[in-house]
């Protein structure tokens, strides 16, 4: 199995990237194909022992920022990395795209370079949330602000197939996004979603609300981009100043140190639980090949996790069960 990797996307880029590609040879059982500015990348391979022989660099001279609107960017910078790293995964140069870099880039470059699967309205990024039960699905997490109701269902289908093959869950509950659980209850496109949602194939229990993300009440959360966005952002900011106030907490005073103590365990798996390192990247659903976005600030662990993503989405039929589930133009089965 051959993945492709962004190696100059992301806060951490080129370092964690490489790190994190090296230890997956050696641990994964996977070959890695980094792709970017190649002396830059030869260089930090340099500091890591791995299988050469294993490990291929595909040279991008040109590399997308913040700032490049997607659409323009995948068109004028055809030797970007993530650009390159797309065409590659269309061409069959490897199994599964991964990218730390822009996000609205990738997302571009997995519709217009990469494609869709035929039926798809639209591909959505499908991103693993901690909750109280363990890790839920939020999909769309922002790469379609404006959607109908057609695009929610195909997002709680594709979700729901996801969630079965790459966590195991047999038959995944799904939740639409409301303001209240009463069917009648949201604006108009939530309205017309749920009654359509009620007919798909999907385990769907009715409407969920904000307090039931971290809550864990369903294992797929259906809406749209821009309400989904802003309930992921809400979700990390939130786990970064709890963080910060447990460790304020037990740091405050010789006491509440000792006491820290005892519950250091306890701590310890409530960090990770929190953690976003621990769940991987985002999967774009319902392009024709494997793409995946890891978080901008990602370090070599969260990279790492994110190459384990790719390879269980590769290993199993997600893209084949979307293509069976979906057809005719986006009509639902």
């Amino acid at each position: 199995m051959r993945i492709i990797i962004d190696a100059m996307g992301g806060d951490h880029a080129p370092q964690a990237p490489v790190e994190a590609g090296c230890k997956a040879v050696s641990e994964l059982d996977v070959d890695i194909i980094f792709v970017g500015k190649k002396e830059v990348i030869e260089k930090e391979l340099a500091k890591y022992k791995f299988d050469r022989s294993r490990v291929e660099i595909v040279n991008a001279d040109e590399v997308v920022t913040n700032h490049d609107e997607p659409a323009k960017a995948v068109r004028s910078k055809k030797n970007s990395s993530i650009v390159v790293a797309a065409n590659l995964l269309k061409n069959g140069g490897g199994d599964a795209l991964l990218s730390m870099g822009n996000t609205g880039v990738l997302l571009a470059a997995g519709l217009l370079i990469v494609g869709r699967i035929k039926g798809v309205l639209r591909p959505a990024l499908a991103t693993l949330l901690p909750s109280a039960r363990g890790p839920k699905m939020l999909i769309d997490a922002g790469a379609n602000t404006n959607c109908k109701a057609e695009n929610l269902v195909q997002f709680a289908i594709i979700g729901s197939i996801y969630m079965k093959n790459v966590m195991g869950i047999s038959n995944p509950t799904v939740g639409l996004m409301s303001n209240g659980e009463e069917e009648g209850k949201g604006d108009e496109l939530t309205k017309e979603t749920y009654p359509l949602l009620k007919k798909a194939p999907i385990n769907f229990v009715g409407n969920v609300e904000g307090r039931d993300v971290m809550q864990g009440t369903t294992d797929v959360i259906t809406c749209d981009g821009f309400v989904g966005n802003v309930i992921l952002k809400t979700v990390e900011g939130m786990g970064a100043v709890v963080g910060n106030m447990v460790k304020d907490m037990f740091t405050s005073s010789v006491l509440s140190k000792i006491g820290a103590v005892f519950v250091l365990n306890s701590l310890k798996e409530f960090k990770r639980s929190m953690d976003y390192r621990e769940y991987g990247g985002a999967p774009l659903l319902g392009t024709k090949r494997p793409v995946i976005k890891g978080h901008g600030s990602s370090d070599a662990m969260a990279v790492f996790s994110a190459i384990k993503q790719a390879k269980k989405f590769v290993e199993t039929n997600i893209i084949d069960e979307i293509i069976g589930q979906v057809s005719n133009g986006g009509k639902i089965k």
